[in-house]
């Protein structure tokens, strides 16, 4: 019996953890540039944001701590008079990441340059049309 309190207890704790991480109106218009180019934006400095990425002995689904981290990060830039763009500095780590804020306004931003593909021979599958009869 006890157990299943327990475990109960544990389920509504950790389904609770993100009541609180809401996007703010005005974080609305900050971009996420994850693999995108700000060299030609104006750099507003740096903000480090954290959740609880452990909930006792349980550690939290990592996507949902990567996602309460952006919301985190947009929500902070979102209070610097003319940033419009995040990007990540580093991985979360410990729940916590830094985040780098921009000024990028209307400039579109660049992709980050692709990895080569892979040549065809690399141990990958071939497939071909087959002939209807």
């Amino acid at each position: 019996m006890r157990k299943a309190l327990w475990l109960s207890l544990a389920s509504l704790l950790l389904a609770g953890c993100n009541w609180g991480i809401k996007l703010d109106s005005a974080a609305k218009n900050i971009r996420t540039a994850w693999n995108d180019d700000v060299s030609a934006c104006r750099d507003m400095g740096k903000v480090t944001v954290s959740v609880m990425d452990r909930v006792g002995p349980v550690d939290r689904n990592e996507i949902k701590v990567a996602s309460e981290l952006e919301v985190l990060a947009r929500n902070s830039a979102a209070q610097m008079r003319g940033a419009d763009t995040i990007k990540p500095l580093a991985d979360p780590a410990d729940g916590s990441q830094a985040w780098g804020v921009y000024e990028c306004g209307s400039r579109t931003l660049k992709a980050a340059p692709a990895r080569p593909a892979a040549p065809a021979s690399a141990g990958r599958t071939q497939t071909f049309p087959v002939q209807g009869g």
